[in-house]
C-alpha cells in the first residue's frame, strides 16, 4: 500500500513533532524539514510527495518564498501555510504566493486532517472525471490534462485556480455566491473563512485578466460574490 507522502516544513521540533504524529496516525507518509534549503533536497529526493505544509518563520528564508518557489516547480502540489493567530497579512500573502489553504496555530489535529483530506480530495476528484475541453472566447480549458490556455498561451494554474476556472466556465454568466465557490472548490464540509475564495479569485486575476485592476472576465456582484462573462 503507498501512503500519500507529505512534506513538514517546520523548525519548531515541538510542532512539527506534533504534526507528524497525528499525520502518521490519520495514515499519510511524513518527509521532515527544519529548513527552507532542507526542504528543496527532500523535495529533490522525494518527487512523490504530494503536499507541503510550510510554516512562515523559518531561520534561512521564509515560508512565502519557500512556497513561491515550490509553486513555480509544480502547480499541481498542495500547499498549506501555518500562519500566526494575529497576523492576518500573512494569510493573505501565503495564499497569493500560490498556497491553496492556510491554518491558523493553535490548531487541533482534526483540523488539520480536514484541511489536507479536503486538499488531497479535491485533486482526485478533478483528476481523470471528464475527457475534453471547454472553449469560450481567448480560453480553452482542457478538462483532461487540467490546462488552461489564452490565446493558444498556456496559463500556469494550481489545482485551486483550475477548479475555480472550470467552475466559473461551466456556469457562464451566472452570479455564484462565495458559499456556492467554497462549496464546489473546497467542499461542503470545508470549515475556513470565505475570503480564501476572495484572495483565491484575486490570483486568477493576475493571470487571466488583460487589466487585472479593471477585470472583464471575472467581475464582481457586489456583496454576493462573482460572474464569469466574455
Amino acid at each position: 500500500m503507498n501512503l500519500k507522502k507529505i512534506l513538514v516544513l517546520e523548525d519548531e521540533t515541538s510542532i512539527r513533532s506534533f504534526v507528524v504524529v497525528n499525520l502518521n496516525r490519520a495514515g499519510y507518509e511524513v518527509v521532515e524539514a527544519g529548513t527552507g534549503a532542507e526542504a528543496f533536497e527532500k523535495l529533490s529526493r522525494h518527487p512523490d510527495i504530494k503536499l507541503a505544509i510550510l510554516d512562515i518563520m523559518l531561520p534561512d528564508t521564509d515560508g512565502f518564498e519557500v512556497c513561491r518557489k515550490i509553486r513555480t516547480a509544480d502547480p499541481h502540489i498542495g500547499i498549506i501555510m501555518l500562519t500566526a493567530k494575529t497576523q492576518e497579512m500573512d494569510k493573505v500573502m501565503g495564499l497569493m504566493t500560490g498556497a491553496d489553504d492556510y491554518i491558523t496555530k493553535p490548531f487541533s489535529p482534526a483540523e488539520l486532517t480536514a484541511r489536507i483530506d479536503a486538499l488531497f480530495r479535491r485533486s482526485e476528484n478533478t483528476a481523470g472525471v471528464e475527457a475534453g475541453e471547454i472553449v469560450q472566447g481567448p480560453f480553452r480549458l482542457n478538462t483532461r490534462n487540467r490546462t488552461l490556455e489564452k490565446d493558444k498561451a498556456r496559463i500556469k494554474l494550481t489545482q485551486v485556480e483550475y477548479s475555480i476556472m472550470k467552475m466559473f466556465m461551466d456556469n457562464p454568466g451566472k452570479a455564484l455566491s462565495r458559499e456556492d465557490i467554497l462549496n464546489t472548490v473546497w467542499g461542503r464540509d470545508y470549515f475556513g473563512e470565505l475570503k480564501i475564495a476572495d484572495v483565491n479569485i484575486r490570483r486568477l486575476r493576475l493571470k487571466i485578466e488583460d487589466d487585472p485592476t479593471n477585470p472583464t472576465y471575472i467581475t464582481t456582484v457586489w456583496g454576493f460574490g462573482y460572474k464569469w462573462g466574455l
